[in-house]
């Protein structure tokens, strides 16, 4: 099935599948480290998602121009590698939830970097959602988990928003270093440049660490699970979204993870609150004005 991105719907349509993967990332991520350190968990993810999209590297390969080789390389580690360690250590002290709200900065800093680094113009009300947005995100996290609890993690805390920096330079990279080359080819060469250091990874932390036993763990499938699924196709999906859109709707995707969660709840017999309902319409109203 092909999904055409200029239509406003197929638009909408995506981004709620991203909700709907990333959002149940967080928890996959808290399943692996059960058995798995947070180095393998991240260094997992990445050679899962290398795994398969590698063997189409060559042909898309062929493809870049010597312009492209930095900015990609810049959106395989900034994007990708390096996130998915900070957050895969935070999560080793910080409850999903506030790791989840941490995330909402994303579209924040997307915007500030845009308009400081990248000469984006940013609308007004493209900055009325995001500032809906990210309160309505925020509130929903507060009210779902009574309250956020740092617990004095300070440098745990700061890892997510560092990462959040990093995906912000990254989706505006794509948009206005990398508009010359499709999705796929994005995707495909920023894998296959960084699937080689997490390989690096996995073979220090088996040799000189932790030896190679929690390679055959349960964990190991929860973070397939989470490379395969939840970061090839997803970045992919996410890359293509960036093409066709905004770099600040597609970030907005961040805002839809607690809805996701809250979601998930209902299904499992759980109620929403008044309280939650409105933060519910402040998030959908914040990601419809950014789109504007």
């Amino acid at each position: 099935m092909k999904i055409d991105l200029k239509n406003k719907a197929s638009q909408w349509f995506v981004l709620l599948i991203l909700a709907a993967t990333w959002g149940s990332s967080f928890i996959l991520m808290k399943k692996g480290l059960l058995t798995l350190t947070s180095i393998e968990v991240a260094a997992f993810r990445i050679f899962f998602a290398f795994l398969v999209l590698a063997p189409m590297g060559f042909h898309q390969l062929k493809k870049i121009k010597p312009k492209n080789i930095f900015p990609i390389f810049w959106v395989g580690f900034f994007g990708n590698f390096i996130p998915a360690f900070l957050f895969a250590y935070a999560q080793t002290k910080l409850s999903s939830s506030l790791t989840g709200m941490l995330n909402s900065l994303v579209p924040f800093f997307t915007l500030v970097m845009g308009v400081l680094l990248f000469k984006a113009k940013a609308k007004s009300l493209n900055i009325i959602g995001v500032v809906l947005g990210l309160l309505g995100a925020l509130g929903l996290v507060y009210t779902t988990s009574n309250g956020l609890k740092f617990d004095g993690n300070l440098i745990y805390s700061l890892m997510p928003i560092v990462a959040t920096i990093c995906y912000a330079s990254s989706v505006n990279t794509i948009k206005y270093y990398l508009g010359d080359l499709s999705p796929l080819t994005i995707t495909v060469v920023a894998f296959t440049l960084v699937g080689p250091f997490a390989i690096a990874f996995l073979l220090y932390d088996g040799i000189a660490l932790n030896g190679f036993q929690n390679f055959l763990s349960v964990g190991v499938l929860y973070v397939a699970l989470l490379g395969i699924v939840g970061t090839a196709m997803a970045v992919l999906l996410f890359n293509a979204l960036i093409k066709q859109t905004t770099a600040l709707f597609a970030s907005s995707v961040t805002y839809l993870i607690p809805v996701v969660a809250i979601l998930w709840g209902v299904l499992d017999g759980e109620s929403i609150t008044l309280i939650q309902a409105l933060f519910l319409g402040l998030i959908l109203g914040g990601v419809y004005l950014v789109r504007e």
